[in-house]
Protein backbone atom coordinates (compact mmCIF):
# COMPACT_ATOMS: atom_id res chain seq x y z
CA UNK A 1 0.00 0.00 0.00
CA UNK A 2 1.10 3.52 -0.48
CA UNK A 3 2.21 4.70 2.56
CA UNK A 4 0.70 7.98 2.12
CA UNK A 5 -2.69 5.91 2.56
CA UNK A 6 -5.08 7.60 4.92
CA UNK A 7 -5.87 5.07 8.31
CA UNK A 8 -9.32 4.58 7.22
CA UNK A 9 -7.50 3.40 3.23
CA UNK A 10 -5.63 0.99 4.93
CA UNK A 11 -8.43 -0.33 7.35
CA UNK A 12 -11.16 -0.81 5.00
CA UNK A 13 -7.85 -2.67 2.55
CA UNK A 14 -6.57 -4.65 5.22
CA UNK A 15 -10.46 -5.83 6.38
CA UNK A 16 -11.05 -6.88 2.82
CA UNK A 17 -7.81 -8.99 2.49
CA UNK A 18 -8.76 -10.60 5.80
CA UNK A 19 -11.80 -11.54 4.55
CA UNK A 20 -10.73 -12.77 1.89
CA UNK A 21 -7.81 -14.89 3.32
CA UNK A 22 -10.36 -15.95 5.62
CA UNK A 23 -12.59 -17.79 2.64
CA UNK A 24 -8.81 -19.94 1.67
CA UNK A 25 -6.76 -20.43 5.12
CA UNK A 26 -9.74 -20.03 8.06
CA UNK A 27 -8.37 -19.33 10.98
CA UNK A 28 -4.45 -19.77 9.42
CA UNK A 29 -4.79 -16.14 8.83
CA UNK A 30 -4.96 -13.54 11.96
CA UNK A 31 -4.89 -10.33 12.89
CA UNK A 32 -4.48 -10.79 16.57
CA UNK A 33 -1.72 -8.41 18.08
CA UNK A 34 0.00 -10.75 20.31
CA UNK A 35 0.54 -12.34 16.95
CA UNK A 36 1.07 -9.52 15.35
CA UNK A 37 3.90 -8.03 18.10
CA UNK A 38 5.42 -11.95 17.44
CA UNK A 39 5.80 -11.56 14.38
CA UNK A 40 7.10 -7.60 14.30
CA UNK A 41 11.34 -8.63 14.95
CA UNK A 42 13.73 -11.13 14.32
CA UNK A 43 16.94 -10.89 16.89
CA UNK A 44 18.29 -7.54 16.41
CA UNK A 45 18.10 -4.25 17.98
CA UNK A 46 15.86 -2.88 15.40
CA UNK A 47 12.97 -1.27 16.75
CA UNK A 48 9.37 -3.49 16.05
CA UNK A 49 7.45 -2.68 12.98
CA UNK A 50 4.14 -5.37 13.21
CA UNK A 51 2.46 -6.62 10.14
CA UNK A 52 -1.06 -5.87 9.52
CA UNK A 53 -2.01 -9.53 9.08
CA UNK A 54 -0.41 -12.95 9.59
CA UNK A 55 -1.12 -16.02 7.73
CA UNK A 56 0.29 -19.62 7.75
CA UNK A 57 0.32 -21.15 4.78
CA UNK A 58 0.44 -24.64 3.87
CA UNK A 59 1.30 -25.03 -0.06
CA UNK A 60 2.89 -23.13 -2.72
CA UNK A 61 -0.33 -22.66 -3.73
CA UNK A 62 -1.89 -21.31 -0.56
CA UNK A 63 1.38 -18.80 -0.90
CA UNK A 64 0.16 -18.03 -4.45
CA UNK A 65 -3.38 -17.17 -3.25
CA UNK A 66 -2.00 -14.83 -0.20
CA UNK A 67 0.09 -12.95 -2.97
CA UNK A 68 -2.94 -12.69 -5.25
CA UNK A 69 -4.67 -11.01 -1.85
CA UNK A 70 -2.10 -8.56 -1.41
CA UNK A 71 -2.28 -7.58 -4.81
CA UNK A 72 -6.19 -7.18 -4.86
CA UNK A 73 -6.24 -4.94 -1.47
CA UNK A 74 -2.83 -3.75 -2.24
CA UNK A 75 -1.04 -4.79 0.93
CA UNK A 76 2.84 -5.50 1.27
CA UNK A 77 4.22 -9.14 1.54
CA UNK A 78 7.18 -10.23 4.43
CA UNK A 79 8.17 -13.67 4.45
CA UNK A 80 8.84 -15.05 8.01
CA UNK A 81 10.71 -18.47 8.45
CA UNK A 82 12.17 -18.64 12.66
CA UNK A 83 12.96 -15.03 13.11
CA UNK A 84 16.16 -15.39 13.92
CA UNK A 85 17.49 -12.53 11.30
CA UNK A 86 19.80 -9.94 12.40
CA UNK A 87 19.16 -6.63 10.27
CA UNK A 88 15.77 -6.24 10.24
CA UNK A 89 14.80 -8.45 7.20
CA UNK A 90 11.63 -9.32 9.10
CA UNK A 91 10.12 -6.10 10.16
CA UNK A 92 6.78 -5.02 8.15
CA UNK A 93 8.04 -1.44 7.81
CA UNK A 94 5.08 -1.08 5.53
CA UNK A 95 2.28 -2.83 7.80
CA UNK A 96 1.01 -5.75 5.26
CA UNK A 97 0.64 -9.32 5.00
CA UNK A 98 3.32 -11.73 7.40
CA UNK A 99 3.40 -14.87 5.54
CA UNK A 100 4.51 -17.34 8.12
CA UNK A 101 6.03 -20.35 6.30
CA UNK A 102 7.09 -22.39 9.02
CA UNK A 103 4.09 -24.70 8.53
CA UNK A 104 5.66 -25.73 5.18
CA UNK A 105 7.56 -28.09 6.87
CA UNK A 106 7.87 -31.07 5.07
CA UNK A 107 11.26 -33.18 3.88
CA UNK A 108 9.84 -33.79 0.00
CA UNK A 109 12.05 -35.69 -1.19
CA UNK A 110 16.03 -36.89 -0.32
CA UNK A 111 17.86 -38.97 -2.80
CA UNK A 112 20.90 -40.89 -1.39
CA UNK A 113 22.35 -42.14 -4.98
CA UNK A 114 22.33 -38.09 -6.14
CA UNK A 115 23.49 -36.43 -2.48
CA UNK A 116 20.34 -34.06 -2.82
CA UNK A 117 17.16 -33.65 -1.13
CA UNK A 118 14.32 -30.84 -1.83
CA UNK A 119 12.48 -29.64 1.02
CA UNK A 120 9.97 -26.96 2.09
CA UNK A 121 10.89 -23.63 3.12
CA UNK A 122 10.25 -23.75 6.65
CA UNK A 123 11.93 -27.08 7.17
CA UNK A 124 14.56 -26.02 9.96
CA UNK A 125 18.83 -26.69 9.54
CA UNK A 126 18.58 -29.23 12.38
CA UNK A 127 14.81 -30.85 11.11
CA UNK A 128 16.66 -31.57 8.02
CA UNK A 129 19.78 -32.82 9.83
CA UNK A 130 17.51 -35.29 12.07
CA UNK A 131 15.63 -36.67 9.05
CA UNK A 132 19.45 -37.40 7.07
CA UNK A 133 20.24 -39.12 10.27
CA UNK A 134 20.51 -42.92 8.76
CA UNK A 135 21.00 -41.62 5.05
CA UNK A 136 24.89 -41.42 5.73
CA UNK A 137 24.43 -37.69 4.39
CA UNK A 138 24.34 -34.53 6.09
CA UNK A 139 23.76 -31.27 5.26
CA UNK A 140 26.63 -29.11 6.47
CA UNK A 141 25.24 -25.35 6.11
CA UNK A 142 25.00 -23.97 9.72
CA UNK A 143 24.19 -20.75 10.88
CA UNK A 144 24.29 -20.97 14.45
CA UNK A 145 20.86 -20.55 14.88
CA UNK A 146 18.08 -23.29 13.74
CA UNK A 147 16.89 -21.10 10.80
CA UNK A 148 14.08 -22.55 8.27
CA UNK A 149 15.94 -23.57 5.03
CA UNK A 150 13.72 -21.00 3.39
CA UNK A 151 15.19 -17.78 5.28
CA UNK A 152 18.52 -19.55 4.96
CA UNK A 153 18.56 -19.24 1.25
CA UNK A 154 17.06 -15.78 1.21
CA UNK A 155 19.71 -14.34 3.15
CA UNK A 156 22.95 -16.36 1.37
CA UNK A 157 23.28 -17.89 5.22
CA UNK A 158 26.45 -19.60 5.60
CA UNK A 159 28.29 -20.26 9.07
CA UNK A 160 31.29 -22.35 10.78
CA UNK A 161 31.46 -24.67 8.12
CA UNK A 162 31.72 -22.90 4.73
CA UNK A 163 34.96 -22.63 4.87
CA UNK A 164 35.48 -26.38 3.80
CA UNK A 165 31.21 -26.71 2.22
CA UNK A 166 30.50 -23.35 0.48
CA UNK A 167 27.38 -21.30 1.41
CA UNK A 168 23.87 -21.68 1.01
CA UNK A 169 25.12 -19.73 -2.86
CA UNK A 170 27.43 -22.54 -3.71
CA UNK A 171 24.51 -25.51 -1.68
CA UNK A 172 21.26 -24.52 -3.24
CA UNK A 173 20.46 -26.04 -6.39
CA UNK A 174 17.05 -24.92 -7.20
CA UNK A 175 14.03 -23.39 -5.74
CA UNK A 176 10.47 -23.02 -6.45
CA UNK A 177 9.59 -19.14 -5.87
CA UNK A 178 5.83 -17.57 -5.98
CA UNK A 179 6.31 -13.98 -7.73
CA UNK A 180 4.63 -10.46 -7.18
CA UNK A 181 2.50 -11.06 -9.49
CA UNK A 182 1.47 -14.69 -8.28
CA UNK A 183 3.17 -16.63 -10.93
CA UNK A 184 4.52 -20.04 -9.67
CA UNK A 185 8.66 -20.44 -11.00
CA UNK A 186 10.98 -23.20 -10.92
CA UNK A 187 14.66 -22.57 -11.04
CA UNK A 188 17.35 -24.57 -11.23
CA UNK A 189 17.90 -28.33 -10.90
CA UNK A 190 18.33 -31.16 -10.20
CA UNK A 191 21.47 -31.44 -12.57
CA UNK A 192 24.77 -30.71 -11.04
CA UNK A 193 25.36 -28.21 -14.35
CA UNK A 194 23.79 -26.64 -16.75
CA UNK A 195 24.44 -24.27 -19.43
CA UNK A 196 20.80 -23.00 -20.19
CA UNK A 197 19.72 -20.05 -19.72
CA UNK A 198 19.99 -17.24 -16.72
CA UNK A 199 20.98 -18.42 -13.53
CA UNK A 200 17.65 -17.32 -11.26
CA UNK A 201 18.52 -19.47 -8.81
CA UNK A 202 21.31 -17.27 -7.96
CA UNK A 203 19.16 -14.29 -8.40
CA UNK A 204 16.57 -15.45 -5.38
CA UNK A 205 19.09 -16.62 -2.94
CA UNK A 206 20.36 -13.17 -1.30
CA UNK A 207 17.35 -11.43 -2.15
CA UNK A 208 16.01 -11.42 1.05
CA UNK A 209 12.64 -11.84 -0.24
CA UNK A 210 12.37 -8.75 -2.44
CA UNK A 211 11.71 -10.47 -5.59
CA UNK A 212 9.51 -13.29 -4.78
CA UNK A 213 8.78 -15.84 -1.89
CA UNK A 214 10.44 -18.96 -1.57
CA UNK A 215 8.19 -22.31 -0.71
CA UNK A 216 10.89 -24.72 -1.89
CA UNK A 217 14.57 -25.63 -1.89
CA UNK A 218 16.51 -27.92 -3.40
CA UNK A 219 19.75 -28.39 -1.59
CA UNK A 220 23.23 -30.67 -2.02
CA UNK A 221 23.92 -32.81 0.41
CA UNK A 222 27.68 -34.44 1.75
CA UNK A 223 28.57 -37.88 2.77
CA UNK A 224 29.24 -37.98 6.57
CA UNK A 225 32.35 -37.82 7.43
CA UNK A 226 34.30 -41.16 8.25
CA UNK A 227 36.28 -39.51 11.22
CA UNK A 228 36.32 -36.17 13.04
CA UNK A 229 38.14 -34.56 15.56
CA UNK A 230 38.16 -31.10 17.00
CA UNK A 231 40.90 -29.04 19.04
CA UNK A 232 40.65 -25.82 20.52
CA UNK A 233 43.78 -23.49 20.75
CA UNK A 234 44.41 -20.10 22.75
CA UNK A 235 46.92 -17.55 21.76
CA UNK A 236 48.65 -14.66 23.60
CA UNK A 237 47.45 -12.09 20.68
CA UNK A 238 44.81 -12.29 18.23
CA UNK A 239 47.44 -11.24 15.53
CA UNK A 240 49.01 -15.07 15.93
CA UNK A 241 45.92 -16.35 15.99
CA UNK A 242 44.71 -14.61 12.49
CA UNK A 243 48.36 -15.35 11.12
CA UNK A 244 47.50 -18.68 12.32
CA UNK A 245 44.09 -19.35 10.29
CA UNK A 246 46.08 -17.20 7.14
CA UNK A 247 48.59 -20.20 7.18
CA UNK A 248 46.28 -23.37 7.54
CA UNK A 249 44.10 -21.55 4.12
CA UNK A 250 47.22 -20.79 2.34
CA UNK A 251 49.21 -24.45 3.13
CA UNK A 252 45.40 -25.97 1.63
CA UNK A 253 45.12 -27.78 4.92
CA UNK A 254 41.09 -28.86 4.33
CA UNK A 255 40.01 -27.41 7.99
CA UNK A 256 36.30 -28.12 8.13
CA UNK A 257 35.75 -25.29 10.93
CA UNK A 258 38.04 -22.75 11.87
CA UNK A 259 36.62 -20.28 14.30
CA UNK A 260 38.36 -17.16 16.43
CA UNK A 261 36.90 -15.71 19.82
CA UNK A 262 38.54 -12.83 21.32
CA UNK A 263 39.15 -12.82 24.61
CA UNK A 264 36.20 -10.81 25.66
CA UNK A 265 34.12 -13.34 24.03
CA UNK A 266 35.83 -16.12 25.97
CA UNK A 267 35.14 -14.73 28.69
CA UNK A 268 31.53 -15.12 28.20
CA UNK A 269 31.37 -18.36 26.83
CA UNK A 270 33.32 -19.30 30.00
CA UNK A 271 30.88 -17.87 32.17
CA UNK A 272 27.98 -18.88 30.42
CA UNK A 273 29.01 -22.53 29.52
CA UNK A 274 30.49 -23.17 33.19
CA UNK A 275 33.97 -23.89 31.21
CA UNK A 276 37.62 -22.66 31.88
CA UNK A 277 39.35 -22.26 29.17
CA UNK A 278 41.98 -19.13 29.35
CA UNK A 279 40.12 -15.72 28.78
CA UNK A 280 42.80 -15.15 25.29
CA UNK A 281 41.87 -15.17 21.51
CA UNK A 282 40.89 -18.43 20.86
CA UNK A 283 40.88 -20.84 17.69
CA UNK A 284 38.25 -23.76 17.42
CA UNK A 285 38.80 -26.25 15.20
CA UNK A 286 37.33 -29.16 13.60
CA UNK A 287 39.06 -31.66 11.00
CA UNK A 288 37.22 -34.23 8.91
CA UNK A 289 38.34 -37.02 7.25
CA UNK A 290 38.04 -40.59 5.49
CA UNK A 291 40.28 -41.92 8.33
CA UNK A 292 41.35 -41.23 11.63
CA UNK A 293 44.92 -41.10 9.90
CA UNK A 294 44.08 -38.29 7.71
CA UNK A 295 42.12 -36.72 10.60
CA UNK A 296 45.42 -36.63 12.63
CA UNK A 297 47.56 -35.37 10.31
CA UNK A 298 45.13 -32.71 9.16
CA UNK A 299 45.08 -32.03 12.91
CA UNK A 300 49.02 -32.48 13.59
CA UNK A 301 50.03 -29.67 10.88
CA UNK A 302 47.22 -27.24 12.14
CA UNK A 303 49.27 -27.45 15.49
CA UNK A 304 52.63 -27.18 14.11
CA UNK A 305 51.55 -23.84 12.29
CA UNK A 306 49.72 -22.77 15.71
CA UNK A 307 53.04 -23.07 17.68
CA UNK A 308 54.76 -21.26 15.39
CA UNK A 309 52.53 -17.99 15.72
CA UNK A 310 52.52 -19.01 20.05
CA UNK A 311 49.37 -21.29 20.41
CA UNK A 312 49.65 -23.21 23.30
CA UNK A 313 47.70 -25.84 24.93
CA UNK A 314 45.89 -27.52 21.92
CA UNK A 315 43.22 -29.06 23.68
CA UNK A 316 41.97 -32.27 21.55
CA UNK A 317 38.07 -33.48 21.38
CA UNK A 318 37.82 -36.73 19.38
CA UNK A 319 34.67 -38.24 21.20
CA UNK A 320 31.14 -37.31 19.81
CA UNK A 321 30.18 -35.91 23.57
CA UNK A 322 33.39 -33.82 23.83
CA UNK A 323 33.09 -32.31 20.01
CA UNK A 324 28.90 -31.70 21.05
CA UNK A 325 30.01 -29.78 23.95
CA UNK A 326 32.86 -27.77 22.75
CA UNK A 327 30.70 -26.47 19.50
CA UNK A 328 27.44 -26.15 21.82
CA UNK A 329 29.30 -23.56 23.55
CA UNK A 330 30.70 -21.58 19.95
CA UNK A 331 27.14 -21.48 19.15
CA UNK A 332 25.88 -20.54 22.03
CA UNK A 333 28.54 -17.46 22.00
CA UNK A 334 25.95 -14.65 21.39
CA UNK A 335 23.54 -15.59 24.40
CA UNK A 336 26.66 -15.62 26.25
CA UNK A 337 27.67 -12.69 25.95
CA UNK A 338 24.43 -10.77 26.49
CA UNK A 339 24.74 -12.32 29.42
CA UNK A 340 27.80 -10.55 30.09
CA UNK A 341 24.99 -7.66 30.70
CA UNK A 342 21.64 -8.96 31.91
CA UNK A 343 18.56 -7.47 30.27
CA UNK A 344 20.49 -6.17 27.21
CA UNK A 345 20.20 -6.52 23.56
CA UNK A 346 22.91 -7.40 21.08
CA UNK A 347 23.68 -5.38 17.96
CA UNK A 348 24.89 -8.26 16.00
CA UNK A 349 27.10 -7.15 12.85
CA UNK A 350 29.63 -8.31 10.47
CA UNK A 351 32.14 -7.92 7.59
CA UNK A 352 34.14 -10.20 5.22
CA UNK A 353 37.53 -8.92 4.00
CA UNK A 354 40.23 -10.61 1.96
CA UNK A 355 41.77 -13.24 4.09
CA UNK A 356 45.24 -11.85 3.83
CA UNK A 357 43.89 -8.43 5.10
CA UNK A 358 42.02 -10.61 8.17
CA UNK A 359 44.52 -8.93 10.76
CA UNK A 360 44.55 -6.02 10.08
CA UNK A 361 40.95 -5.27 9.96
CA UNK A 362 40.48 -7.23 12.99
CA UNK A 363 42.91 -5.25 14.85
CA UNK A 364 41.89 -1.76 13.91
CA UNK A 365 38.22 -2.70 14.68
CA UNK A 366 39.28 -3.86 18.15
CA UNK A 367 41.62 -0.23 18.71
CA UNK A 368 38.66 1.33 17.38
CA UNK A 369 36.40 -0.23 19.72
CA UNK A 370 39.04 0.35 22.87
CA UNK A 371 37.34 2.46 25.62
CA UNK A 372 33.66 2.10 24.14
CA UNK A 373 30.82 2.34 27.00
CA UNK A 374 30.06 -0.91 26.28
CA UNK A 375 30.86 -4.84 26.50
CA UNK A 376 31.91 -5.86 22.37
CA UNK A 377 32.58 -9.40 21.66
CA UNK A 378 34.63 -10.65 18.52
CA UNK A 379 33.80 -13.94 17.04
CA UNK A 380 35.27 -15.02 13.42
CA UNK A 381 34.18 -17.82 10.86
CA UNK A 382 38.03 -16.86 10.22
CA UNK A 383 38.78 -19.54 7.89
CA UNK A 384 36.67 -17.57 5.15
CA UNK A 385 37.67 -13.77 6.64
CA UNK A 386 34.77 -13.35 7.38
CA UNK A 387 34.15 -11.66 11.63
CA UNK A 388 31.29 -10.74 13.83
CA UNK A 389 31.06 -8.31 16.88
CA UNK A 390 28.24 -8.25 19.62
CA UNK A 391 27.56 -4.17 20.88
CA UNK A 392 25.92 -5.51 24.22
CA UNK A 393 23.83 -2.62 24.72
CA UNK A 394 20.86 -1.30 26.30
CA UNK A 395 17.87 -0.33 23.55
CA UNK A 396 16.75 2.15 26.02
CA UNK A 397 19.59 3.88 25.94
CA UNK A 398 19.85 6.54 22.90
CA UNK A 399 23.57 7.16 23.34
CA UNK A 400 24.92 3.39 23.42
CA UNK A 401 22.63 3.28 20.24
CA UNK A 402 24.40 5.55 18.41
CA UNK A 403 27.74 4.81 19.79
CA UNK A 404 27.91 1.13 18.65
CA UNK A 405 26.33 2.83 14.91
CA UNK A 406 29.51 4.74 14.96
CA UNK A 407 31.37 1.99 15.34
CA UNK A 408 29.52 -0.05 12.92
CA UNK A 409 29.96 2.65 10.49
CA UNK A 410 33.77 2.30 10.95
CA UNK A 411 33.98 -1.22 11.21
CA UNK A 412 32.20 -1.35 7.55
CA UNK A 413 34.48 1.71 5.84
CA UNK A 414 37.18 -0.35 6.94
CA UNK A 415 36.15 -3.43 5.55
CA UNK A 416 35.08 -1.83 2.44
CA UNK A 417 38.62 -0.39 2.10
CA UNK A 418 39.69 -3.24 2.35
CA UNK A 419 38.15 -4.42 -0.55
CA UNK A 420 35.70 -6.43 1.69
CA UNK A 421 31.79 -6.65 2.06
CA UNK A 422 29.40 -4.68 4.63
CA UNK A 423 28.18 -8.19 5.16
CA UNK A 424 29.82 -11.44 4.66
CA UNK A 425 26.86 -13.48 5.85
CA UNK A 426 23.82 -11.48 8.06
CA UNK A 427 22.52 -10.10 4.71
CA UNK A 428 21.70 -6.14 3.89
CA UNK A 429 17.88 -5.88 5.52
CA UNK A 430 17.21 -2.47 6.06
CA UNK A 431 20.09 -2.37 8.48
CA UNK A 432 22.71 -2.13 6.18
CA UNK A 433 21.15 -0.45 3.25
CA UNK A 434 23.07 2.63 3.45
CA UNK A 435 26.68 0.74 2.65
CA UNK A 436 25.32 -0.64 -0.69
CA UNK A 437 25.61 2.08 -2.68
CA UNK A 438 29.56 2.53 -1.10
CA UNK A 439 30.26 -1.50 -1.88
CA UNK A 440 28.12 -1.60 -5.22
CA UNK A 441 28.41 1.54 -6.83
CA UNK A 442 26.06 1.90 -10.21
CA UNK A 443 25.36 -1.70 -9.91
CA UNK A 444 22.55 -0.93 -7.10
CA UNK A 445 20.81 0.82 -10.23
CA UNK A 446 20.76 -2.33 -12.06
CA UNK A 447 19.67 -4.02 -8.33
CA UNK A 448 16.74 -1.40 -8.58
CA UNK A 449 15.96 -2.56 -12.40
CA UNK A 450 15.74 -6.05 -11.74
CA UNK A 451 13.70 -5.64 -8.52
CA UNK A 452 11.14 -3.11 -10.19
CA UNK A 453 10.59 -5.47 -12.90
CA UNK A 454 9.89 -8.53 -11.06
CA UNK A 455 8.17 -6.25 -8.46
CA UNK A 456 6.81 -2.90 -10.12
CA UNK A 457 4.77 -1.82 -7.38
CA UNK A 458 7.56 -2.84 -4.40
CA UNK A 459 5.24 -5.32 -2.73
CA UNK A 460 7.56 -7.97 -2.10
CA UNK A 461 9.42 -7.46 1.27
CA UNK A 462 9.91 -3.30 0.94
CA UNK A 463 11.99 -1.04 2.61
CA UNK A 464 14.73 -4.06 2.28
CA UNK A 465 18.22 -4.06 0.49
CA UNK A 466 17.61 -1.33 -2.27
CA UNK A 467 15.84 2.27 -1.88
CA UNK A 468 12.89 2.28 -4.09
Amino acid sequence: MNPTATSSERAAAVAGALADLQARLGDRVTAAEAVREHHSRGESYHAPAAPDLVCFPESTEEVRDIVLAAVRHNLALVPFGSGTSLEGHVHAVQGGICVDLSRMNRVLRVSVEDLDATVEAGVTHQQLRRHLRNTGLTFFVDPGADCTLGGMASTRASGTTAVRYGTMRENVLGLTVVLADGRIVHTGGRARKSAAGYDLTRLFVGAEGTLGIITEVTLRLHPQPEAVSAAVCPFPTLEGAVRTVISTIQLGIPVARIELLDEVQMDAVNRHAKLSYPVQPTLFFEFHGDSEQAVASQAQSVQEIAAENGGTAFQWATRPEERTKLWQARHDALYAALALRPGSKGWTTDVCVPISRLAECILETKKANAGASMPIALVGHAGDGNFHLVYVLDPSNQAEIAEAARLNGLMVERALAMGGTCSGEHGVGYGKMKYVEAEHGEAVEVMRQIKRALDPDNRMNPGKMVRI
